[in-house]
Formats: C-alpha cells, sequence, structure tokens
C-alpha cells in the first residue's frame, strides 16, 4: 500500500496539513486543528491497516473508512478557510490532493469489489 499513489497524495495531504496547523494560535489548534490533523492521519493509516487484512470485506471496510475520512478533512479544511486559518492557495492545493486521492481510492474500492466477485480460477491439472 505504501507504494502506491493513492496513499502517496493522502501522506502529502497529511504532511501539508501538519505543518499547517503547526503555525496557528493556540485556540485554532486545539479545535479546528486536532480534528483536520486526526482526520488527514486516519486515511492513510486505514489504508495500511486494510491492506494488511486477509479477507477482502476486511481490506473494503477499512478502504471505505479512509474514504469518509477524505471526506471529514474536506470538510475541516474548508472550515479552517472560511475561519481565515489558510489561504485560498492552500485550501486549492489541498482540496486538489484530497480529490485527486479520492477518485484513486474509489478506484481501488471498485476494484477490490469486483475482484470479490469473480469466480475463482478453475484448477487444471497438469
Amino acid at each position: 500500500m505504501e507504494e502506491l499513489q493513492v496513499f502517496a497524495r493522502f501522506e502529502e495531504v497529511s504532511e501539508k496539513v501538519w505543518d499547517i496547523v503547526q503555525e496557528w494560535r493556540m485556540l485554532a489548534q486545539d479545535t479546528i486543528g486536532k480534528q483536520v490533523v486526526r482526520s488527514a492521519d486516519s486515511i492513510g493509516a486505514n489504508l495500511v491497516e486494510g491492506d494488511g487484512r486477509f479477507g477482502k470485506a476486511d481490506a473494503l471496510h477499512f478502504f471505505i473508512i479512509a474514504r469518509g475520512s477524505a471526506r471529514e478533512t474536506t470538510l475541516w479544511i474548508k472550515r479552517a478557510q472560511k475561519r481565515k486559518l489558510i489561504t485560498t492557495q492552500e485550501t486549492t492545493d489541498l482540496l486538489r490532493l484530497l480529490t485527486e486521492g479520492t477518485q484513486m481510492l474509489n478506484n481501488l474500492i471498485t476494484y477490490r469489489r469486483n475482484a470479490s466477485l469473480a469466480p475463482p480460477a478453475p484448477i487444471t491439472k497438469s
């Protein structure tokens, strides 16, 4: 998982969010900051956890949680911009990465769902 582009996109978001929140005043860090850092970090954590699961249903469960965390992160970023904690450019950059990552994650979820529906390959005797 850690080598995939989907993971790299979300890790970039997580690191950028961390760096941005470090510059905020305590009230902003304690409210929106903690929430956005947790949700951004949760995306990658759930991707890795899902990838480590043996069953496809378990993996899908964690990938879907990761997608929810990406949506939550989007909400917090938009709220941070409304409260003038981040610039329009930072918002644009973060939302672009989240959108790209979410599209990749949707493709991964679809692939895994379809792979779980495919019948097993027939066993042939040599």
